[in-house]
């Protein structure tokens, strides 16, 4: 399936209801606010070729269950370009959401403001910027599907400014057009899989999986769990360990279950979000919604065993913060060695990020719950651990300090590591007894016979 050039082609790929709102047209008229020669002929030439009376079109649609009010953009009406008009109507449709309580869709196409309205087109990108925040403090979701191009200050609000961003592949996607970059400019730099590697873009979809995964995102992000997540049950070893050195070796085994086979004990499917929108991923970290067995969303934050890096911090303070916008609890699962603490790690702002995420859990108002799944390395773990509900698996610890690393401080030899763990009293029973966690959790039960 090709890519959508229209508007209304982008409407029709991801549903089959679109109504259309009642058009809402801004107070230009004539060679509009400041009287560009030609402007009215030239408006008027872009309806005849594009079909469309504006940039944008407004309506509501059915994706996947959820009804959403849906915003395209029509790159055949003045390059998309954002004006009077425009920001008119998309500030209708964001109006329309929140009396309705509906989740917003963006399907962007645009080269950015209108340079015949200047300045008061520059402002609508203020105005779209004001009835985003609105549609975000009354609780809902913003998606935004980048098409191509998706440049300029359309980019910078309504697509970079949403809640979870998709991108079509091979779409051009920049601040900067492709007529105004430094000549020496690198092209792969504007692209959409660019974006998704520096984290700014959450998916790359190809056109005919588009409505099913947007349709996916719609209803997780709009159906919240009540009450806190249970914490899972154990997939590894359920007997406790016997020293502190046996916990940290459990807790350093390969083979022992990591974050992906808890999220897929936990999930019936999920959605994940990437990237923490400053310019780093984190592979090491997986973030996003999940549907539980009832039906309900659970948003997720995971380590997977490795040294958590900035990125990985800041992704998960952003799942935290959307998550709590939305009403839906949060579980996360905890397991790592410790923050990432290479020159690269700190260039990037180590510290910053993990305050970030601790600020995140601490500010959280939805419920939260941390299941200590490995390794709990100081400060790195402990910054997704949720104050009063977090629990352990038997093949997990959790310490100040690495043993190791403690002796080393401690001017002790290596080999004095090991009586080091137990001196630190890691073991997830000794967290239990120091209150740093609430309990160890056990194997799912066995179901006995007619049960």
């Amino acid at each position: 399936m090709t890519a959508p050039a229209s508007a209304r082609e982008a409407l029709a790929l991801v549903t089959d209801d679109f109504t259309e709102l009642p058009t809402v047209e801004g107070p230009s008229a004539g060679d509009g606010p400041i009287g560009w020669p030609g402007y009215d002929r030239i408006r008027a030439a872009a309806a005849a070729r594009s079909g469309e009376s504006e940039s944008v079109v407004c309506g509501t649609g059915t994706v996947g269950g959820t009804r959403t009010v849906l915003v395209s953009f029509e790159f055949g009406f003045l390059g998309g370009s954002i004006g009077e008009g425009a920001g008119a109507r998309v500030a209708a449709a964001h109006a329309h959401a929140r009396t309705h309580r509906l989740p917003v869709t963006v399907l962007l196409a645009t080269g950015g403001s209108r340079m015949h309205e200047g300045m008061r087109a520059l402002v609508q990108l203020q105005r779209l910027a004001g009835e985003s925040a609105l549609t975000r403090a009354a609780g809902l979701p913003q998606l935004a599907v980048l098409r191509d191009p998706t440049t300029g200050g359309g980019w910078a609000t309504l697509g970079a400014g949403s809640d979870v961003v998709l991108a079509l592949p091979d779409a051009q996607v920049g601040f900067a057009g492709s007529r105004v970059r430094p000549p020496d400019a690198d092209p792969a730099a504007y692209t959409a899989a660019s974006q998704l590697a520096h984290g700014h873009v959450d998916a790359v979809v190809p056109a005919g999986e588009l409505r099913g995964v947007l349709g996916r995102w719609l209803s997780l992000l709009t159906r919240p769990a009540r009450g806190p997540v249970p914490p899972p049950y154990a997939l590894g070893a359920t007997a406790p360990a016997a020293s502190g050195r046996e916990a940290v070796a459990r807790a350093r085994r390969p083979e022992r279950p990591r974050a992906d086979r808890y999220l897929a004990e936990v999930f019936t499917e999920r959605a994940e979000l990437s990237g923490d929108r400053a310019g780093g991923t984190d592979p090491g970290t997986r973030c996003g919604f999940g549907r539980l067995p009832d039906g309900r969303t659970a948003a997720y934050a995971a380590q997977c065993g490795t040294a958590t890096r900035p990125a990985g911090f800041r992704t998960a303070a952003r799942l935290v913060r959307l998550a709590d916008r939305l009403g839906v609890p949060v579980l996360t699962l905890i397991d790592t060695p410790g923050a990432a603490n290479d020159a690269e790690a700190e260039r990037a702002g180590a510290g910053p990020a993990i305050a970030e995420l601790f600020g995140a859990v601490a500010e959280a108002r939805v419920p939260v719950t941390a299941l200590l799944v490995g390794e709990g390395g100081s400060g790195g773990a402990l910054a997704l651990a949720a104050p009063g509900n977090t629990w352990a698996t038997p093949d997990s610890y959790f310490s100040v300090i690495a043993p190791e690393l403690a002796a080393a401080i401690l001017k002790r030899p290596p080999e004095e590591a090991d009586e080091t763990a137990d001196r630190l009293r890691l073991r997830p029973q000794d967290l239990v007894a120091l209150g740093v966690v609430r309990g160890v959790v056990g194997a799912r039960p066995t179901a006995g016979p007619g049960d």
